[in-house]
C-alpha cells in the first residue's frame, strides 16, 4: 500500500480543506497520511477539534514545514508527530505567522510600484482560512490576473530569492526548529534535499541533529533517489518521502496517489493515539 508524507491543505497554500485532503487519501487508498502545512498546525488542529480523527482506514501524521534561516539557500525542515499544542511552539508560529502578514504586505506593495496591480484583500481572499500567507497565494493573484500563465513563471520573474518583488522575512535558525521539533516529541527531517542545491550543505545539515531526510520527492530523479539514501544511510538517518501535494493543476501532482511511497518507510513515523 502507499503512503505519502509531505501535504499541504488551506491553512497553509494547499487548495484542499484538511478534510478533503483526508477524502482524497482515503480515495486514493493510502495507508498514511501526513499533513505538513507551511508554519502551522491549525490544519491538523481544524481535524482535531472537530472530531475528525481518527480516521478509520487512514493513519494520519501530524506535521509542520518549518522554513529556516539562510542567507542563500531555501531549507525546509519538516516535523512529524509534534505535539500541535505544546507552548512553544504555538508562541513560536504566532511569531512567524505575525512575521508573514507583514512580509506580504510589503510585497504587494513593491508589486504594486512595479506596476502589478493587485491588492491585499485580493490575496487575503484566495487565502482562504490561512493564516499563513506565502509568496504563492501572491503568485496566484498574478495568473488569476493575467499578469503569468503559472505560479512558477511568477515565481521565476518577481516573487524568489533576488527578484524586484521579494521581501525576505523572519525565519528560525535551523538549529531552533530541530530544537524545537524535538521539544514538541516530534522528527525533525529535511525537506527536498535537491532542492537546497548544494549538496555539500544537505550532508552539513544531515549532521545538525535531523533525523531523518526525504529521499523520495517528485523532483528527484533515480540518481537523486540513491544518492540521498546514500547520504541518508552515511548518517543513520530513518528514509523520508512525499508529494508535496498542493493540489493545483499546474504543480504536479495534480491529485493525491500519483507520487508515493512504500508503507515500510512511511510507517518508521507514525505513531499510534
Amino acid at each position: 500500500m502507499p503512503s505519502d508524507l509531505h501535504v499541504h491543505t488551506t491553512f497553509s497554500d494547499g487548495k484542499l480543506t484538511p478534510e478533503e485532503v483526508v477524502a482524497a487519501a482515503k480515495a486514493a487508498g493510502l495507508t498514511y497520511l501526513a499533513i505538513t502545512d507551511h508554519d502551522t498546525v491549525d490544519g491538523v488542529g481544524h481535524l482535531y477539534e472537530n472530531g475528525l480523527l481518527p480516521v478509520k482506514g487512514l493513519k494520519i501524521i501530524p506535521g509542520i514545514e518549518f522554513s529556516a534561516h539562510h542567507p542563500v539557500h531555501e531549507i525546509h525542515i519538516l516535523g512529524y508527530n509534534v505535539d500541535i499544542y505544546y507552548r512553544d511552539l504555538i508562541d513560536k508560529l504566532n511569531d512567524v505567522t505575525e512575521a508573514r502578514w507583514t512580509r506580504f504586505s510589503e510585497m504587494v506593495e513593491k508589486l504594486c510600484a512595479l506596476g502589478y496591480h493587485i491588492t491585499e484583500t485580493e490575496v487575503l481572499t484566495i487565502a482562504g482560512a490561512s493564516k499563513s500567507i506565502s509568496r504563492s497565494h501572491i503568485a496566484r493573484i498574478l495568473v488569476k490576473k493575467g499578469y503569468f500563465e503559472s505560479i512558477r513563471e511568477a515565481f521565476d520573474a518577481l516573487l524568489q530569492k533576488g527578484k524586484p518583488a521579494y521581501v525576505p522575512h523572519y525565519h528560525l535558525e535551523k538549529e531552533e526548529i530541530v530544537e524545537l521539533i524535538k521539544a514538541a516529541g516530534g522528527t525533525p527531517v529535511l525537506a527536498h534535499p535537491k532542492l537546497v542545491g548544494d549538496d555539500a550543505l544537505v550532508e552539513e545539515l544531515c549532521q545538525s541533529g535531523v533525523e531523518g531526510l526525504e529521499v523520495f520527492y517528485p523532483q528527484h530523479e533515480p540518481e537523486d533517489v540513491e544518492r540521498y539514501m546514500m547520504m541518508a544511510k552515511k548518517y543513520g538517518l530513518l528514509y523520508a518521502g512525499g508529494s508535496d501535494f498542493h493540489g493545483y493543476a499546474t504543480r504536479f501532482p495534480q491529485r493525491l496517489g500519483l507520487f508515493t511511497i512504500e508503507d515500510e518507510w512511511a510507517e518508521k513515523f507514525y505513531r499510534p493515539e
